[in-house]
């Protein structure tokens, strides 16, 4: 027993020696990022605010409106030339801004950040993003049919770099320092600290690392206090009276919509990136120079908006309805169909801005629409048709984001309703689960996937593209290499490897052929003649992929 104590005794008084030390040593360097973490915040919270602000003043010097949050109603007054036009014309200046300030004529987007999360140490482009958030401001302005998450998060990614360039830091604090920015961001945006810390783990840096958690919440509250002395501490939808749940009879209706959600959001997805193919392909068969072409599709979302002008900027206006309940069953389903088309015209058009808030509206139109024939059918065993709309909201958009667990957060932030957190917790499982098995995983991870960027089968599948062969091989004068002869050898049969490669490349051909080594080779000239300039040996190809599953395991657990 006393040896017991005793024994206790020493552990607890070594285990208090090691917490002093680590407190003494590492406590003044986490004190001084989670400073470095609330300044980024506050840097990429002013930023959101700044652009909400612009898009608002711009929208209402363009269609005249004294309030933006109307300006659907709004612009049903206006002149029907008016509405067609100021597209075309938002088309054409951002038209002219990608041809100059890009250099592939594409707008960056939530995407692009989460590649550089994963692939440049927490850098993203800073030319092409600022081309692209002024994009994202005129699109958003002039009425496309898209949200201001995607340039926020772009224009707090750029934040995060240009001070991780300045520190200079590693990838493992450039990354961390990227997701305080965007969570600060989101956070602002959307008054929503909780879903804005969250956002950043779960889709950015896509993990919870503790190392990480804490000044990402710094930089989240940040964040929200700005938003909050912008806007004062308000919701950003107001719902009628409180929202109650038949739990026992009707779980089942919201899993049944969690699955229909799941597929909607599928639809929408698959909508922008098939308008995108058949964008590009009736650009090459017509000529049409890439300037020109969010110019034609401001056109056509100008003469849908003459019609239909809930599609006209983020559409909070028409997302209110919904979860009010002022869209009868008609409406909620024609305005959901109309939404899809116009999202796919903007992106398809490359005219720049987010998804999210395009989700939020059509999941809760289709919530809506769903909620009207359940009760309908039920309406002894159901509750409000308005909850439909709510839980119908986080379900889409939470599909679309591949990310359930901030999405959920977000819905509750969104609208001040916590009491029905089951209702909207089934829907989002379902259409998470759903959604995930038909794209690859979201549709950013989708987006990069169309790109050849592998990021949603994880580290293990895009670690292999970071490491070129050029880093890995050995030269003819260094110690172990290939001898020389064997090489030309093997290239006359066609067994080699270019140094421009990567080990993605490289890997797979070692298992084909089942060889140690691989000659890499650089070709040059007219017949592309091979030139030795090293080898390299399967061995160390296989060290580095280890080394780099090892250190991003690490990070992740840390």
């Amino acid at each position: 027993m006393l040896r017991d104590i005793a024994r206790q005794w020493r552990e607890t008084r070594a285990a208090c020696g090691r917490g002093w030390d680590m407190l003494r040593h590492k406590a003044p360097g986490q004190m001084t990022f989670w400073l470095i973490a609330l300044v980024v915040g506050a840097a990429a919270g002013f930023s959101a605010v700044l652009f909400r602000f612009a898009i608002n003043s711009l929208q209402a010097f363009l269609y005249g409106t004294e309030d933006v949050n109307t300006l659907a109603s709004f612009a049903e007054t206006l002149p029907w030339v008016w509405v067609l036009l100021i597209p075309v014309c938002g088309g054409l200046a951002v038209g002219l801004i990608v041809q100059f300030l890009t250099p592939d004529g594409r707008v960056r987007s939530v995407s692009d950040v989460i590649e550089g999360a994963a692939l440049t140490d927490g850098r993203v482009e800073k030319k092409a993003g600022i081309a692209s958030v002024l994009c994202s401001w005129i699109t958003l302005s002039t009425g496309g049919s898209t949200g201001r998450e995607g340039p926020v998060v772009h224009i707090a990614a750029m934040i995060s770099s240009w001070v991780s360039n300045l520190l200079r830091v590693d990838g493992i604090t450039g990354r961390d320092l990227l997701g305080c920015a965007v969570a600060a961001a989101v956070s602002a945006s959307f008054n929503a600290p909780i879903a804005g810390a969250l956002f950043g783990l779960e889709v950015v840096l896509r993990h919870f690392a503790l190392h990480a958690f804490a000044p990402i919440v710094v930089a989240s509250a940040a964040g929200t206090v700005i938003n909050r002395l912008s806007f004062g501490d308000v919701t950003e939808f107001v719902l009628p009276g409180t929202t109650t749940v038949e739990f026992y009879l009707e779980l089942p209706a919201f899993f049944l919509m969690g699955l229909v959600c799941g597929l909607v959001a599928v639809l929408m997805m698959r909508a922008i990136f098939w308008s995108e193919d058949i964008g590009n392909r009736v650009q090459r068969r017509l000529g049409l120079p890439h300037w020109l072409r969010p110019a034609v599709a401001g056109l056509l979302l100008g003469a849908i908006a003459i019609r239909f002008p809930h599609i006209i900027g983020v559409g909070y206006e028409t997302t209110s309805r919904a979860l009010t309940g002022n869209l009868v069953l008609a409406q909620a389903t024609v305005f959901a169909v109309i939404k899809v088309a116009a999202v796919s015209i903007t992106m398809a058009g490359r005219m720049g801005g987010g998804v999210f808030s395009p989700s939020l509206m059509l999941g809760a139109l289709t919530g809506l629409a769903f909620g009207h024939i359940a009760t309908g059918l039920f309406p002894d065993q159901s509750s409000a048709f308005t909850l439909y709309a709510l839980a119908g909201m986080g379900a889409v958009a939470a599909a679309v984001l591949g990310a359930p667990i901030s999405t959920t957060l977000i819905v509750f932030e969104l609208t001040g309703d916590w009491q029905t957190g089951l209702a909207v917790m089934v829907s989002v499982s379902m259409s998470t689960a759903v959604a995930s098995r038909l794209v690859d995983r979201s549709f950013f991870l989708t987006q990069l996937e169309r790109r050849n960027v592998h990021l949603a089968a994880g580290p293990q599948a895009y670690l292999l593209a970071m490491f070129r062969v050029a880093g890995v091989m050995r030269k003819p004068d260094d110690p172990g290499a290939a001898d020389e002869e064997a090489c030309l050898r093997m290239i006359e049969q066609g067994l080699y490897v270019q140094v421009s490669a990567t080990l993605e490349t490289a890997l797979p051909r070692f298992d084909k052929s089942g060889v140690a080594f691989l000659p890499v080779v650089v070709l040059e000239g007219e017949a592309q003649t091979p030139l030795l300039q090293g080898a390299l040996f399967h061995v160390d190809a296989l060290k580095a992929y280890n080394r780099a599953l090892a250190a991003t395991a690490a990070e992740e657990h840390s």
